[in-house]
């Protein structure tokens, strides 16, 4: 029975050792999911703010194309809105541009509105990870009688 418990001797450190090491890769892959976790949620909101702006930017064309005192608006081909300075639109830079194309005496306006927002060290070198740059378009058609 002496041989017995001697070639059963240290398989419980054996054992510890396996789970530990187990354990420490389950705690790894749990850390990268919660950063990929935050990433996404960082992207998503900077999209949102991206989209809103570019929605912005297209009604305020809109505004400008179509006043409300009923006078004659200017289609710019290309211009640059500025969005506000609250912190939704905080590091957004916004380009629209405006078509008119007419057909049969009807004029159709085409409003592309492409909004960048940007956190982090973005200057010059797209490729550094502490950049997050989203970029999001919206296009408008609009007719005027």
């Amino acid at each position: 029975m002496n041989t017995r418990l001697r070639k059963q001797q240290g398989s419980a450190l054996v054992i510890a050792v396996f789970v530990l090491i187990v354990m420490f890769l389950l705690a790894g892959t749990l850390i990268r999911m919660l950063e990929d976790g935050d990433e996404s949620v960082n992207v998503e909101v900077w999209g949102a703010r991206a989209l809103f702006s570019a929605n912005s930017a297209a009604d305020a064309e809109l505004a400008k194309l179509f006043p409300l005192s009923g006078a004659v608006g200017v289609c710019s081909a290309t211009s640059t809105w500025t969005p506000p300075s609250s912190v939704g639109f905080h590091g957004c830079t916004v380009a629209v541009t405006c078509n008119p194309i007419t057909v049969d005496g009807v004029t159709q306006y085409q409003i592309s509105s492409n909004a960048v927002c940007e956190t982090g060290d973005c200057a010059g070198n797209a490729a550094s990870t502490n950049c997050l740059r989203v970029n999001r378009q919206v296009e408008v058609e609009a007719r005027g009688d």
